[in-house]
């Protein structure tokens, strides 16, 4: 949440950090930026891990590994994970499973054991394109870019004011006093949405659909797999 993004975080050579992002087209989402550089590794080990909706996760694994090891700290290994896509609920629905939890426990174990015994290298190499300078482009049947951008989310008359949503908000952008007021940035996590207990919060922008129906239409049936990098 953004009052803890605004603490500085301090490691040392004795720890080891686990950093999760999620990924927003193909990339770390670039409001995370900032906050990831005001990091110091001092030369703890660091385990990049990104989680994708069943798309790709692109450049946003290296893109992560490298901000992290530009913070001093070394990247030992790293992995891209599968969960239900923030858009949607048909998408990668009900992962993380239990096999991909398996794989985890699996990757955790064998981290483990090359933190005990060593051969570990640093960076860690992973896949990706070292210097990303594009981000995945939606776009409609005719081939038309689609910018959603500034797209918020709206609130039907059932809300019953929570305040959940406003509480739960990574970018803080809805109002506490009034949860139909979205005054920042959006980024399009859903959580607001998808945490909802009585469905209050939805999109109804053209361009937010259209690419939501396209994602599904293209990778609902598609399981993606776990990738670890060891």
């Amino acid at each position: 949440l953004p009052k803890e993004r605004e603490l500085i975080k301090e490691f040392s050579e004795e720890d080891t950090v686990i950093f999760g992002t999620p990924v927003i087209a193909g990339r770390v989402p670039n409001v995370l930026i900032k906050y990831i550089s005001s990091l110091k590794g001092n030369g703890a080990k660091a385990i990049p891990i990104v989680l994708y909706g069943n798309r790709n996760y692109d450049d946003a694994l290296i893109e992560l590994r490298n901000l992290l090891e530009r913070d001093g700290f070394h990247t030992v290994a790293a992995a891209a994970f599968v969960g239900e896509h923030s858009f949607s609920k048909i998408l990668a629905k009900g992962r993380p499973d239990k096999e991909d939890l398996d794989v985890a426990a699996h990757f955790a174990k064998k981290i483990g054991d090359k933190l005990l015994n060593g051969g570990l290298c640093s960076p860690i190499e992973v896949k990706g394109n070292p210097n990303p300078s594009v981000y995945y482009q939606p776009r409609d049947k005719e081939g038309n870019a689609i910018n959603i951008l500034k797209v918020k989310p709206k609130t039907r008359e059932i809300c019953t004011s929570c305040k959940l949503c406003s509480d739960i908000c990574p970018m803080g952008s809805i109002s506490h006093d009034n949860t139909r007021e979205v005054s920042g940035i959006c980024i399009k996590c859903c959580a607001c949405i998808k945490k909802c207990p009585v469905d209050a919060k939805y999109f109804d922008d053209s361009g937010f659909l259209i690419h939501k129906e396209d994602l599904e239409e293209k990778f609902k049936d598609i399981r993606r797999e776990i990738e670890t990098f060891l």
